[in-house]
């Protein structure tokens, strides 16, 4: 299907490495670059392209270099859409890393499965990316990260077991794929312990005012407040509930993971826990190596989000390593084949459904920054 140049208009294409065609093998980045959740498209970026840049400079894969088109889809699925015709249409790449949020990357792993393209989510932790509505697996869709039922089930049992919390109160996007996969996971999850939801409220992505919805979860005072949202959401919540004297321990899941929290939550976030993929404190020598890395290139620690980025590129590469011709049906094999891989945040096996089998870390938010709790496996 055509794009039109209306369309095509709409969002912004970066070629990262431009060599002859014969000489290349075309990938797809699709990423939000601008929008609600940009830093989580840079971080996603920087760690992909760094990965990239790595396997170029040590000669390629297979005598070619990899060449990376990255497009920008605001976070916005409808963008999504259309980068990803653009570049199954038109660029004609044979693989794509991306998108960052579930809502992005459910209508994106459509297109790619019909059209037989592998694709990679670094970070989309929704079921459903991996899973056709006929509960059919997706073929051609993997991740690198772990899914909602897992880290919903992490967050639950993390509250019910080492915070002592026997009641919760849960908040969540209602519009969102990965904001209300964790709260009915968490919700589920907390009961089968044995702890009780006593509120469990949703509000629309535009909404900046929770002060009624606070005020109804500020009554049955409940021990911890899940918001399984992304950055900027969570920090407007939590300042607005502190400020209302809501006194329960703030919990989430990896959205919470930006350097912007902090700047937009200030010091309500301290003391909050978050399930995530990865800590940069993690003493393994794989670990210390890339945070090392990262610093050097771009000044700051790497987040769960470039992490995620770099495995991701790195799980690709290693596919296109054993596809000789680089052909979408052998890079799909190729992937699926993973075994035991080597990545920063653990080694990873792909299950039946495409997903990595690894551990979830659980971070605390501190005045000094992020704090590494502990670790749960599977």
């Amino acid at each position: 299907m055509s794009l039109s140049r209306a369309v095509l208009a709409g969002f912004a294409t970066l070629t990262f490495l431009s060599c002859g065609g014969g000489n290349t093998i075309k990938v797809g980045l699709v990423v939000p670059l601008t929008g609600d959740i940009k830093t989580f498209g840079e971080s996603t970026r920087n760690g992909v392209m760094l990965a990239i840049d790595e396997a170029n400079a040590g000669g390629g894969v297979n005598g070619k270099k990899i060449e990376v088109i990255a497009t920008d889809d605001k976070n916005d699925p409808t963008e999504t859409g259309n980068a990803g015709s653009k570049l199954l249409d038109m660029d004609r790449v044979v693989a794509i890393i991306g998108s960052v949020s579930s809502k992005c990357s459910l209508p994106l792993s459509d297109k790619c499965q019909s059209a037989k393209i592998p694709m990679i989510t670094p970070t989309s932790t929704n079921p459903k990316v991996t899973v056709g509505e006929d509960g059919k697996r997706k073929d051609y869709i993997f991740r690198a990260c772990f899914i909602d039922p897992f880290q919903g089930t992490v967050g639950a049992k993390f509250a019910y077991d080492s915070l002592k919390a026997k009641t919760a109160a849960v908040m969540y996007d209602v519009g969102n794929d990965y904001s209300k996969g964790l709260a009915d996971y968490f919700k589920a999850a907390f009961e089968k312990d044995g702890g009780k939801v006593t509120s469990f409220e949703s509000y629309a992505k535009d909404d900046v005012d929770f002060s009624a919805l606070l005020t109804k979860i500020k009554q049955f005072s409940p021990d911890v407040l899940f918001i399984p949202d992304y950055y900027n959401k969570v920090g407007l919540i939590a300042r607005q509930a502190r400020q209302l004297g809501v006194k329960a321990v703030f919990l989430g899941g990896d959205g919470w993971d930006s350097p912007e929290m902090a700047k937009i939550a200030g010091d309500a976030i301290y003391g909050g826990y978050f399930t995530n993929h990865y800590s940069p404190d993690d003493p393994r020598p794989e670990v210390q190596e890339w945070v090392k890395k990262y610093q050097t290139k771009y000044g700051q620690k790497p987040d769960a989000l470039a992490t995620l980025g770099y495995d991701a590129a790195l799980l690709l590469i290693q596919a296109l390593k054993n596809a000789p011709n680089a052909k979408p049906d052998e890079i799909k094999a190729a992937l699926g084949a993973i075994k035991d891989f080597p990545c920063v945040s653990g080694k990873i096996t792909f299950d039946e459904w495409g997903n990595p089998i690894k551990s979830a870390a659980v971070l605390e938010y501190t005045k000094d920054g992020q704090k590494y709790v502990t670790t749960i496996n599977p």
